[in-house]
């Protein structure tokens, strides 16, 4: 995924995610899936104008299936919010901006 959204992996999941300060919206992503292109610059937008209060990384499921594994991913995308280091809410499928920041708005 370009732009302002780290791509992590199974190995750096935890480090980047579960023991980030601030929260963090994990996107569950895989090359072969559209709607996980077309809400790639939902993420994006989000993880510049929502810097200061979350943090946007992206998983590739095919490359990092133990982290997908563990957190029951089976449909992309998927969109996990982790709260010190706990998921606190789920959406699956790709939303416009403003959908998916009223959403947030619940968690953050």
């Amino acid at each position: 995924m370009a732009g302002h959204v780290l791509e992590v992996t199974d190995a750096s999941f935890a480090a980047q995610v579960l023991e980030s300060e601030l929260p963090v919206l994990v996107d569950f992503t895989a090359d072969w899936c559209p709607p996980c292109r077309m809400i790639a610059p939902v993420l994006d937008a989000v993880a510049v104008e929502e810097a200061h209060r979350i943090k946007v990384v992206s998983v590739n499921v095919d490359l990092n299936p133990e982290t997908q594994s563990a957190y029951g991913v089976l449909s992309m995308p998927t969109l996990i919010v982790f709260k010190g280091g706990e998921p606190v809410k789920s959406m699956v499928g790709a939303r416009a901006k403003a959908k998916l920041l009223r959403e947030l708005a619940e968690v953050v």
